[in-house]
Protein backbone atom coordinates (compact mmCIF):
# COMPACT_ATOMS: atom_id res chain seq x y z
CA UNK A 1 0.00 0.00 0.00
CA UNK A 2 2.69 2.35 1.15
CA UNK A 3 4.64 1.63 -2.19
CA UNK A 4 1.43 2.50 -4.37
CA UNK A 5 1.05 5.62 -2.51
CA UNK A 6 4.71 6.76 -3.28
CA UNK A 7 4.38 5.61 -6.86
CA UNK A 8 1.52 7.45 -7.46
CA UNK A 9 2.16 10.88 -9.07
CA UNK A 10 5.74 10.23 -8.27
CA UNK A 11 6.74 13.60 -10.53
CA UNK A 12 4.66 15.71 -8.62
CA UNK A 13 5.98 14.53 -5.28
CA UNK A 14 9.73 15.03 -6.36
CA UNK A 15 9.31 18.40 -7.85
CA UNK A 16 7.12 20.01 -4.37
CA UNK A 17 9.90 18.28 -2.42
CA UNK A 18 12.66 19.83 -4.49
CA UNK A 19 10.71 23.36 -4.37
CA UNK A 20 10.88 23.00 -0.40
CA UNK A 21 14.64 22.01 0.27
CA UNK A 22 15.01 25.51 -2.17
CA UNK A 23 12.76 27.36 0.28
CA UNK A 24 14.54 26.20 3.20
CA UNK A 25 18.01 26.28 1.55
CA UNK A 26 16.64 30.13 0.86
CA UNK A 27 15.60 31.51 3.91
CA UNK A 28 18.16 29.66 6.45
CA UNK A 29 21.42 30.11 4.47
CA UNK A 30 21.29 33.27 2.25
CA UNK A 31 20.04 35.50 4.97
CA UNK A 32 22.57 33.92 7.64
CA UNK A 33 24.91 36.29 8.89
CA UNK A 34 28.13 36.03 6.54
CA UNK A 35 27.04 34.86 3.90
CA UNK A 36 25.23 37.68 1.70
CA UNK A 37 26.08 37.23 -1.74
CA UNK A 38 28.93 39.56 -3.52
CA UNK A 39 30.34 40.30 -6.71
CA UNK A 40 33.16 41.84 -8.08
CA UNK A 41 33.27 45.53 -10.06
CA UNK A 42 36.13 46.98 -12.18
CA UNK A 43 36.36 50.50 -12.71
CA UNK A 44 39.14 52.11 -15.21
CA UNK A 45 39.76 56.04 -13.25
CA UNK A 46 42.45 58.60 -14.29
CA UNK A 47 45.32 58.85 -12.17
CA UNK A 48 45.80 62.66 -10.11
CA UNK A 49 48.03 64.62 -8.45
CA UNK A 50 47.60 66.06 -4.94
CA UNK A 51 49.92 68.35 -2.71
CA UNK A 52 52.37 69.32 -5.66
CA UNK A 53 53.78 72.55 -4.79
CA UNK A 54 53.83 75.65 -6.70
CA UNK A 55 55.96 76.57 -9.63
CA UNK A 56 56.99 72.58 -10.05
CA UNK A 57 55.30 70.75 -12.40
CA UNK A 58 54.96 66.25 -12.34
CA UNK A 59 55.21 64.00 -15.51
CA UNK A 60 54.08 60.31 -15.22
CA UNK A 61 53.45 58.10 -18.04
CA UNK A 62 50.58 56.00 -16.35
CA UNK A 63 47.37 58.13 -16.93
CA UNK A 64 44.67 55.46 -15.54
CA UNK A 65 44.49 52.88 -13.09
CA UNK A 66 42.66 49.83 -13.41
CA UNK A 67 41.15 48.87 -10.10
CA UNK A 68 38.41 45.50 -8.66
CA UNK A 69 36.39 46.33 -5.66
CA UNK A 70 34.18 43.99 -4.15
CA UNK A 71 30.60 44.69 -3.48
CA UNK A 72 27.41 43.30 -1.72
CA UNK A 73 25.27 41.90 -4.85
CA UNK A 74 22.05 44.11 -3.50
CA UNK A 75 24.16 47.21 -3.03
CA UNK A 76 24.08 48.80 -6.75
CA UNK A 77 27.30 49.52 -9.06
CA UNK A 78 29.61 52.18 -8.14
CA UNK A 79 30.49 55.14 -10.94
CA UNK A 80 33.93 55.90 -11.58
CA UNK A 81 33.58 59.73 -10.45
CA UNK A 82 33.15 58.15 -7.13
CA UNK A 83 36.66 56.63 -6.66
CA UNK A 84 39.82 58.65 -7.40
CA UNK A 85 43.23 57.60 -7.75
CA UNK A 86 46.00 59.58 -6.04
CA UNK A 87 49.85 60.37 -6.12
CA UNK A 88 50.45 62.54 -3.10
CA UNK A 89 53.10 64.64 -3.76
CA UNK A 90 52.89 67.13 -0.59
CA UNK A 91 56.48 65.83 0.59
CA UNK A 92 58.31 66.04 -2.62
CA UNK A 93 60.65 68.86 -2.11
CA UNK A 94 63.24 68.43 -5.01
CA UNK A 95 63.43 67.69 -8.46
CA UNK A 96 63.91 64.24 -9.04
CA UNK A 97 62.21 60.98 -10.23
CA UNK A 98 60.73 58.95 -7.52
CA UNK A 99 58.60 56.08 -7.32
CA UNK A 100 55.10 57.22 -5.83
CA UNK A 101 52.19 54.64 -4.29
CA UNK A 102 48.91 55.09 -5.92
CA UNK A 103 46.32 56.00 -2.74
CA UNK A 104 42.26 55.70 -3.24
CA UNK A 105 40.34 57.47 -2.26
CA UNK A 106 37.02 56.00 -2.75
CA UNK A 107 33.21 54.94 -0.32
CA UNK A 108 34.42 52.04 2.22
CA UNK A 109 34.70 49.55 -0.32
CA UNK A 110 36.84 46.38 -0.12
CA UNK A 111 39.70 46.45 -2.81
CA UNK A 112 40.50 43.50 -4.83
CA UNK A 113 42.94 44.60 -6.81
CA UNK A 114 44.55 47.55 -8.24
CA UNK A 115 46.98 48.29 -11.32
CA UNK A 116 49.58 50.06 -11.23
CA UNK A 117 50.11 50.21 -7.24
CA UNK A 118 52.65 53.22 -7.87
CA UNK A 119 54.02 55.28 -10.03
CA UNK A 120 57.69 56.80 -11.79
CA UNK A 121 56.88 60.68 -11.16
CA UNK A 122 59.12 63.19 -12.52
CA UNK A 123 59.08 66.19 -11.05
CA UNK A 124 60.62 69.46 -11.96
CA UNK A 125 60.56 72.80 -11.72
CA UNK A 126 58.87 75.52 -14.07
CA UNK A 127 60.44 77.84 -15.49
CA UNK A 128 59.74 80.83 -18.54
CA UNK A 129 62.36 82.49 -20.98
CA UNK A 130 61.91 85.15 -23.36
CA UNK A 131 62.75 83.95 -26.65
CA UNK A 132 62.65 85.67 -30.52
CA UNK A 133 60.46 84.23 -33.21
CA UNK A 134 62.20 83.35 -35.62
CA UNK A 135 61.09 82.80 -40.02
CA UNK A 136 61.84 79.81 -41.21
CA UNK A 137 60.99 79.73 -44.80
CA UNK A 138 59.73 76.14 -46.19
CA UNK A 139 58.61 75.07 -50.33
CA UNK A 140 60.16 75.90 -53.21
CA UNK A 141 61.56 79.35 -53.75
CA UNK A 142 62.38 78.98 -57.12
CA UNK A 143 60.14 81.63 -58.00
CA UNK A 144 60.60 84.64 -55.49
CA UNK A 145 62.79 85.46 -52.90
CA UNK A 146 62.11 87.52 -49.63
CA UNK A 147 62.44 91.22 -49.92
CA UNK A 148 61.42 92.00 -46.24
CA UNK A 149 59.89 90.26 -43.08
CA UNK A 150 58.42 92.05 -39.71
CA UNK A 151 56.96 89.75 -36.89
CA UNK A 152 54.91 91.37 -34.38
CA UNK A 153 55.79 90.94 -31.12
CA UNK A 154 59.42 89.64 -32.16
CA UNK A 155 59.51 87.96 -28.78
CA UNK A 156 57.67 85.09 -27.29
CA UNK A 157 57.58 84.43 -23.75
CA UNK A 158 57.71 79.64 -23.08
CA UNK A 159 56.99 78.11 -20.06
CA UNK A 160 57.25 74.83 -19.48
CA UNK A 161 59.44 72.69 -16.77
CA UNK A 162 63.14 73.16 -16.87
CA UNK A 163 64.12 69.60 -18.61
CA UNK A 164 61.62 70.67 -21.62
CA UNK A 165 62.84 74.17 -21.66
CA UNK A 166 66.48 73.29 -22.21
CA UNK A 167 65.66 71.74 -25.30
CA UNK A 168 64.16 74.84 -27.03
CA UNK A 169 66.75 75.91 -29.73
CA UNK A 170 64.47 78.16 -31.54
CA UNK A 171 60.91 79.63 -31.33
CA UNK A 172 59.93 79.23 -35.05
CA UNK A 173 56.82 80.53 -37.52
CA UNK A 174 56.70 78.76 -40.92
CA UNK A 175 56.42 80.77 -44.02
CA UNK A 176 55.53 79.11 -47.51
CA UNK A 177 57.41 80.69 -50.29
CA UNK A 178 54.88 81.62 -53.04
CA UNK A 179 54.93 81.40 -56.88
CA UNK A 180 54.53 84.90 -57.27
CA UNK A 181 55.61 87.70 -56.12
CA UNK A 182 52.96 89.39 -53.82
CA UNK A 183 53.06 90.83 -50.55
CA UNK A 184 52.11 87.99 -47.41
CA UNK A 185 50.36 89.45 -43.62
CA UNK A 186 48.58 87.32 -41.36
CA UNK A 187 48.88 85.59 -37.80
CA UNK A 188 50.91 82.75 -37.32
CA UNK A 189 51.31 80.36 -34.58
CA UNK A 190 54.86 80.29 -32.82
CA UNK A 191 55.83 76.67 -32.05
CA UNK A 192 59.04 75.97 -30.13
CA UNK A 193 61.60 73.94 -32.09
CA UNK A 194 64.58 71.67 -30.47
CA UNK A 195 68.43 71.58 -32.48
CA UNK A 196 66.59 68.73 -34.66
CA UNK A 197 64.17 71.21 -35.87
CA UNK A 198 61.26 69.07 -34.33
CA UNK A 199 58.47 70.87 -32.76
CA UNK A 200 58.35 70.44 -29.04
CA UNK A 201 54.92 70.46 -27.82
CA UNK A 202 54.70 70.46 -24.09
CA UNK A 203 55.72 74.14 -24.13
CA UNK A 204 53.42 77.04 -23.65
CA UNK A 205 54.01 79.96 -25.60
CA UNK A 206 52.56 83.20 -25.01
CA UNK A 207 51.36 84.88 -27.28
CA UNK A 208 50.06 81.72 -29.02
CA UNK A 209 50.09 84.03 -32.39
CA UNK A 210 51.85 86.67 -33.75
CA UNK A 211 51.41 89.00 -36.75
CA UNK A 212 53.91 87.91 -39.89
CA UNK A 213 54.38 90.33 -42.76
CA UNK A 214 56.42 89.74 -46.08
CA UNK A 215 57.38 90.85 -49.03
CA UNK A 216 58.22 88.44 -52.11
CA UNK A 217 59.51 89.73 -54.87
CA UNK A 218 61.17 87.64 -58.17
CA UNK A 219 64.14 87.08 -58.39
CA UNK A 220 66.97 89.33 -59.65
CA UNK A 221 71.02 89.79 -60.49
CA UNK A 222 70.91 92.59 -57.92
CA UNK A 223 67.98 91.59 -55.55
CA UNK A 224 69.34 92.51 -52.03
CA UNK A 225 69.18 89.94 -48.98
CA UNK A 226 66.08 89.93 -47.38
CA UNK A 227 65.57 92.45 -44.99
CA UNK A 228 64.30 91.85 -41.17
CA UNK A 229 62.18 94.28 -39.34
Amino acid sequence: MLLNLLRNNFGLKALALGLALAAWAYFHLAAAPGLTAHFDQTLTVPIVTSGLRSGYDAQFEEKLATVTVELPRNSGVIKADQVQAVLDLSDVMDPGVRNVAVKLVAPDLTVRSLSPASVNVTVDRLEERVVPVTVQYVGDHGGTVVDSTAIDPPQTTIRGNAADLARVSTVRVQLPFPSRAQAFDAMLRPAPAGADGAELTDIEVSPNLVRVRAKFIAPTASAASPKHT
